[in-house]
């Protein structure tokens, strides 16, 4: 009920008083004033205030002297029911003092709608009037989550600026902003190097490198507390060159040679992802060392005149020429003396002819007769020699003739080699024989057939027969042959690599079609290439698209009897169907299709893909999907989960399937952290610019699968481009940061490359999502000098906050046109599908007793589930129970994981150990198990034939 005022004559206001009490039914006699006639002061007056969450809030009012104190709010009374008085007398001043209180609740904010805020304003009475107080606001308060502006990472140089932005979330009141970096309080008051004020916005002046951390902007108000998204601020110091070393000594004692001089990466070294140094680290120049010079003698001078001692002399100097620059002195004497008189010469130095001979003819008859006896002699010694050496000739009997000499031919003989066991030779225990018949049966390893030409070029018609004892212990042939064409060496094949070793003859080939080795010419995939076809009946067999990755095995038993069809597998190599949803899926191998459509198999078959991703459960959400009717994708199963109509094997670097309806089908990955991985291939390729003086590099990062690495191969052989380094992998994360590659150690006064061009990036999108199209970027140099024939440089790949590969580039650039670097060390692929047992590793009649054997439980426990256990393959066994034969798709699984390795061992091993462990007695064992007559037939089994691209398909 609201106050109603009427005019009274008289004290009207003290009238309107009375009414105004009678009309609330509140009588207050005693709230009079002590002192009369003044107006009322508010001693507190409302304040704004906040409603939080649903808690109404209290407004109050203190006046003195006051009869009575009523709020308004929003220009309406509010009701005396909604009011709580109290009056007090004041101790100082001795007055009364009147206090009201009202509760504003949410509800009556929120049903207001008024041009302004909620507003309450209270109003005292006294017996000179009325006062009014203040008007205050009541707002709801609130604080909204998400924010307006979250903080982005940066890198920045040392004493850079930096400059985080923050927008907090919308609220009333407005919420007040702080600065986290590592969880602790950033404040500005510590530190003048941070400023905090301007707008919400952290600003470091001078970055250094104690600032680099994790920074939160957190907003706050009395409702709630929020908090944004981190970023990540990395201060990085790009590397400086220290001083130049002095410059070696000459690396040569004499003559032209080399100085160096380094400097390194070091003032200061790059830090936190910073760039490396541009340029070169070692210099080089010519220098020129004297030789040293030894010495020479002169001609001797003439000799002196004779002296009264009977001597004469000459002498020599060194100066022809003289030793310069450490050269040697000249060896010998540089004075000679002789007897200038033929000895005669006696002890006073008088002449002999000057002297009277006393017995001159005495003495001339002794030395003829000495001499004639000393002859004599002589000839005796030489005459007994002789006659000695004649008899010891004559116990031969006959006289050492080459009779081949004679004839001019060649005769039959045998040697033994003295090389035994060498590791080189294909059966070292055999002995070469040589022969007329020109075959020469020797244990050889042929390493290079132009070696061989010298040696078989002579003879017109060359047959070579090669004993190997891996042939004769896989029991394919007693003796391999091998016929060269006239005119031809023979073809070399490593050890194990030769094209078909179940023929006992193997015809040569032209060189484009042999074995690829590293000098040799690089692989070309074509479009025939990516799609494979092959006729299959009751037997199976096996499919292979060759440098993919990928094959399909059919098992024995999938088709029926008296039935064959006609299958084929192809790679889609367009533009992929597959859509990614959201940003976040994408193809970790390429889309197989295999077929025909309506094909009917009584048992699933095999298919191997490889892919590209780090399997990691908490990292990955793996699926295999396939294509409907209407070129959509639809989910088959995740590779964690267990299902009874598809079963997945993920191994480091291949998905192993098995199917039972052809179709479409993609390995699909969502990853679920910013952890995941998936593996990236990176090569640098090299070709001749538009010009002679330009050459150009080529950088590609592409899915690490063989399929997607055929795109680059195509590309490249069509340009004509060299394989300068051997591919690398990096892996790469989904953190969403970007693939920068950059070109360093580039000799500048040799090349030059374009200013700003030494880094070149891929966003995260690019590379996360390629779908194993290939991703590159180019380089383009160019020489300064037509001379300069030789570039060396480094290429590295990195990812912000993630992994680093260097590509090391040295080659040799010539402008004449040079053969392609090879890509691939493989045999050339010609068999893509092989049908009937040669296609598998376990012999057909080993597999239907291992089947036989597993497929029935028996009291022991041996079945399915223990062979299972033993190969590895023990998750989703409700796929192999719901198999007429579990055992056989047991073995079809083990084929296709093990299509590479050949690796019987490791069946046999296992059915070993069942046979250990559930056999009681060596005779129940022979009796009952038959795992040891199993190892034994799996070491001795059936070869088969190598498949294109998947290794040979037999373990020896």
């Amino acid at each position: 009920m609201h106050p109603i005022f009427l005019p009274f004559l008289g004290d009207s206001k003290l009238n309107n008083i009375s009414l105004f009490a009678g009309a609330t039914g509140d009588i207050l006699p005693d709230s009079l004033p002590s002192v009369p006639g003044t107006l009322p002061h508010f001693l507190k007056e409302p304040e704004d205030s906040y409603i939080i969450k649903s808690n109404p809030i209290k407004l109050l009012c203190r006046a003195v002297p006051a009869l009575q104190i009523f709020f308004k709010c929003n220009g309406e009374w509010v009701h005396q029911n909604e009011h709580v008085s109290r009056e007090y007398m004041d101790q100082n001043t001795g007055l009364k003092v009147r206090e009201v209180l009202i509760n504003v609740s949410r509800q009556q904010v929120e049903d207001f709608h008024g041009p302004e805020d909620y507003w309450c304003l209270c109003v005292a009475w006294s017996h000179l009037g009325t006062s009014k107080s203040r008007k205050a606001t009541v707002h709801i308060a609130y604080l909204r989550k998400n924010f307006e502006q979250d903080p982005q990472g940066k890198e920045v140089p040392i004493k850079g600026m930096i400059v985080l932005h923050c927008r907090p979330p919308e609220g009333v009141p407005t919420a007040e902003v702080e600065w986290l970096k590592n969880e602790e309080l950033v404040s500005s008051l510590t530190d003048d190097n941070i400023d905090t004020r301007a707008d919400h916005n952290l600003i470091i002046n001078e970055a250094r490198l104690s600032d680099s951390g994790n920074y939160t902007c957190l907003a706050s108000n009395i409702v709630a507390k929020r908090r944004s998204a981190t970023a990540t601020v990395v201060v990085f110091v790009n590397g400086g060159w220290s001083l130049w070393t002095e410059w070696s000594p000459c690396n040569v004692p004499c003559g032209r040679g080399v100085q160096k001089r380094s400097r390194t990466c070091t003032n200061p070294a790059p830090l936190n992802g910073g760039a490396f140094c541009q340029g070169m680290s070692v210099q080089k120049i010519t220098c020129n060392v004297l030789c040293p010079i030894d010495g020479g003698w002169e001609k001797w001078s003439e000799w002196t005149a004779c002296s009264v001692q009977c001597e004469r002399q000459r002498r020599r100097e060194c100066n022809n020429p003289p030793p310069r620059h450490r050269g040697i002195m000249c060896e010998g004497p540089s004075n000679a003396t002789e007897n200038c008189t033929g000895g005669m010469c006696t002890q006073n130095g008088k002449l002999l002819h000057d002297v009277k001979p006393q017995s001159m003819d005495g003495s001339n008859d002794v030395a003829l007769y000495s001499g004639l006896g000393s002859g004599v002699i002589v000839v005796a010694v030489l005459v007994v020699a002789v006659m000695l050496y004649r008899r010891s000739q004559s116990n031969y009997g006959v006289d050492v003739i080459d009779s081949s000499a004679l004839t001019g031919g060649f005769q039959s003989f045998t040697f033994k080699t003295t090389r035994q066991g060498s590791p080189l030779l294909l059966n070292s225990s055999l002995q070469p024989e040589l022969t007329v018949g020109r075959t020469y049966s020797s244990p050889i390893c042929f390493k290079d057939s132009i070696d061989n030409k010298e040696l078989f070029d002579p003879l017109p018609d060359n047959k070579v027969k090669v004993q190997s004892s891996f042939m004769v212990s896989l029991g394919v042939a007693d003796r391999a042959e091998y016929h060269a064409p006239k005119g031809h060496p023979p073809e070399t094949f490593p050890r194990g690599l030769n094209r078909d070793y179940s023929n006992s003859t193997v015809e040569r080939r032209s060189t484009k079609k042999g074995l690829l080795t590293p000098n040799g010419p690089p692989l070309t995939p074509t479009k025939d290439q990516m799609r494979t076809t092959g006729v299959f009946g009751h037997l199976g067999g096996r499919l292979v698209v060759p440098n993919t990755g990928v094959s399909l095995l059919v098992p024995h038993g999938a088709i029926t009897e008296d039935t064959s069809w006609e299958m084929c597998m192809v790679i889609n190599q367009g533009e992929s169907s597959f859509q990614t949803e959201e940003g976040c899926e994408i193809l970790l191998g390429p889309e197989v299709t295999y077929g025909p459509r309506g094909l009917d198999l009584s048992s699933p078959v095999a298919m191997t893909i490889a892919h590209c991703a780090e399997v990691d459960t908490e990292n990955w959400n793996i699926q295999l999907k396939r294509k409907t009717q209407d070129n959509s994708w639809e989910e088959v199963m995740s590779v964690e989960d267990e299902s009874t109509f598809c079963y997945c094997l993920m191994d480091s670097s291949s998905c192993h399937l098995l199917l039972d309806q052809p179709g479409s089908y993609a390995l699909v990955g969502e990853p679920l952290t910013q952890a995941a991985v998936k593996r990236l291939k990176l090569a640098v390729f090299g070709s001749m610019g538009a010009t002679p003086m330009h050459y150009s590099l080529r950088v590609y990062c592409v899915d690490d699968t063989p399929y997607a690495f055929q795109g680059v191969v195509a590309t490249e052989t069509s340009r004509g481009g060299q394989l300068l380094e051997e591919p690398k992998m990096l892996p790469f994360r989904g953190n969403t940061f970007s693939l920068q590659v950059y070109i360093q150690d580039v000799p500048q006064f040799l090349w030059s490359i374009k200013p700003f061009t030494t880094c070149q990036e891929f966003s995260f999108s690019q590379v996360w999502c390629s779908n194993q199209k290939p991703l590159h970027c180019a380089f383009s140099l160019e020489r300064n000098s037509p001379t300069t024939t030789q570039l060396s440089c480094k290429i590295s790949v990195r990812q912000v906050k993630g992994h680093e590969q260097i590509l090391q580039v040295y080659t040799s650039v010539a402008e004449s046109k040079k053969e392609s670097v090879p890509f691939f060390t493989q045999t050339d692929c010609t068999v893509t599908s092989q049908a009937g047992p040669k296609a598998f590793k376990i012999p057909l009649s080993i597999r239907q007793r291992i089947c036989a054997t597993f497929d029935t439980a028996n009291a022991k426990g041996k079945d399915w589930q223990l062979l299972a256990q033993k190969l590895h393959l023990d998750r989703n066994l409700s796929y192999f129970l719901k198999q007429q034969s579990p055992s056989a798709v047991i073995l079809s699984l083990w084929e296709a994981r093990h299509q590479d390795t050949g690796d019987l061992d490791s069946l046999a091993s296992a059915l070993e150990e069942i046979g250990k462990i559930h056999s009681k007695s060596t005779a129940a064992k022979s009796q009952e198990d038959p795992e040891s007559d199993l190892v034994h037939h799996l070491g001795t089994g059936s070869p088969g034939n190598p498949v294109c691209g998947m290794g040979e398909l037999t373990q020896s």
